[in-house]
């Protein structure tokens, strides 16, 4: 078992690869498929179209980082680690991303003070009211999981008690898909990507307590059920965009994400890690913030006076300089702050130290 607290730094580059597809889906594919913008990348679409996937591993590496993260904490450690992550950039997000887009949007997005200000608490998706930014709907999933993570940290973190949970959560997930749960229990369970949750989860008590016959069942039964998912959810982004997706490549995809975990589980990929990866770590959070509608908009402002090739390499590269703002004037400053403002005198817990998704 190990017990010495070590950063896994590949996690921080598969982060910022992650992050880096998502964007590429977004800019090379979606940003004209969907009206966005008329910058069209119609050759490089045939591959750029798949990036979406990168949400697939920031769910799998969530997992199993926000359960490496939690172990040891207290609850309100818990919350506290979780709202210092998240807030301060997101705050700064949703004021950029309002800002560009009521002076540059043109009627491109729409943005009001009220959906502002329930944006602010991360959980405008209770009464149904939109994101400032449309990829802000993974921070809801998010959310719910850690919620999840919320009432292991009261039970008491055993390697029984989280193999016990696992086990039942991939069970309701089957009975949600089976219909023999109401609609409102998917609130909680999100079938549609509970399986990266428990396997990333799983992957890291592989790490911590080596393999079992628990993990080497669960963790392929949740592989299946994330390719069974994954070319259904295909589907319907294909049909949204008027495209067709093989079934073949989202397989493929999805099983190379889970093999490159399960060898991060496994410390193959230790030669891989390096110190300078924790400055990609710490960009992908507010590049995946930042990145969509404010580049849509500067797409449709720019588009007819810079070559596409040269515009796409520019917005890329001004969006990671933007993250890396974020993170040096924002997060770094605010974030010690903020954990004393949140914290109360308790005992140190003993927790690892995280290099997670791209909220962990």
């Amino acid at each position: 078992m190990r017990t010495r607290p070590e950063r896994l730094y590949e996690i921080d580059g598969l982060r910022l690869l992650a992050a880096l597809c998502v964007v590429l889906f977004h800019y090379v594919f979606s940003g004209w498929a969907g009206g966005k913008t008329t910058v069209t990348f119609v050759t490089e679409s045939a591959w750029a179209k798949y990036g979406y996937l990168g949400v697939d591993l920031f769910f799998l590496i969530s997992g199993f980082v926000v359960l490496m993260s939690a172990w040891g904490r207290t609850p309100r450690q818990f919350v506290v680690s979780r709202v210092v992550r998240l807030y301060p950039a997101y705050w700064i997000g949703i004021a950029i991303t309002a800002v560009v887009t009521v002076t540059l949007g043109q009627g491109l997005f729409q943005v009001s003070l009220p959906q502002v200000l329930a944006n602010l608490t991360m959980f405008q998706s209770v009464p149904n009211i939109e994101n400032v930014d449309v990829v802000y709907w993974t921070l809801w999933a998010e959310m719910r999981f850690y919620l999840l993570m919320l009432a292991f940290t009261f039970i008491g973190m055993t390697k029984g008690r989280i193999m016990a949970g696992l086990w039942g959560w991939l069970a309701l997930t089957f009975l949600v898909e089976l219909g023999l749960l109401p609609g409102i229990a998917d609130l909680v369970v999100q079938s549609e990507f509970s399986h990266y949750f428990i396997a990333g989860m799983a992957l890291f008590m592989l790490y911590r307590f080596g393999l079992s016959v628990q993990i080497a069942l669960l963790v392929p039964i949740c592989l299946g059920n994330a390719v069974y998912r994954a070319i259904g959810y295909a589907e319907a982004v294909g049909t949204r965009y008027s495209v067709t997706y093989s079934p073949a490549i989202i397989t493929a995809v999805v099983v190379l994400i889970f093999l490159i975990m399960t060898f991060v589980a496994l410390r193959v990929t230790r030669v891989l890690a390096r110190p300078a990866l924790v400055t990609a770590g710490a960009l992908t959070y507010p590049l995946y913030l930042l990145h969509a509608h404010v580049g849509f908009i500067l797409f449709a402002r720019l588009e007819d006076t810079v070559n596409k090739y040269v515009l796409l390499v520019a917005m890329i590269a001004v969006m990671l300089g933007a993250a890396y703002l974020v993170h040096r004037f924002v997060e770094r400053p605010l974030a010690p702050r903020l954990k004393r403002l949140l914290s109360k005198r308790e005992p140190p817990a003993h927790a690892v130290v995280p290099a997670g998704s791209p909220t962990a």
